[in-house]
């Protein structure tokens, strides 16, 4: 049985929306000592899952490439904003 790729595109863009900081302001993405720029790459990833979200909407079947490829994509996206530390559990609390 070939797997719905559709609701897995899906799953996977909310899964992306909920981890990393789409909403935070561009006074908090940029702090001037980063590996990468966090504000591009969330640019970046952001038109990416818009375009796949639309691209859905219109009734495209994604290919388990497609999946590969945009999960890689949010890995590498996370791994610098991890390093950057503009993630929730790296950030440290205002005092």
């Amino acid at each position: 049985m070939k797997p719905n790729t559709r609701i897995v595109m899906r799953a996977l863009i909310a899964q992306i929306r909920e981890t990393l900081p789409f909403g935070l302001p561009d006074a908090e993405t940029c702090t001037g000592c980063c590996d990468g720029c966090s504000q591009k790459l969330l640019a970046y990833l952001d038109s990416e899952l818009g375009a796949w979200e639309q691209r859905l909407d219109a009734g495209e079947q994604p290919t388990l490439g497609d999946l590969s490829r945009l999960a890689s994509t949010g890995k590498k996206i996370y791994a610098v904003l991890k390093r950057n530390g503009l993630l929730a559990q790296d950030r440290m609390p205002a005092r």
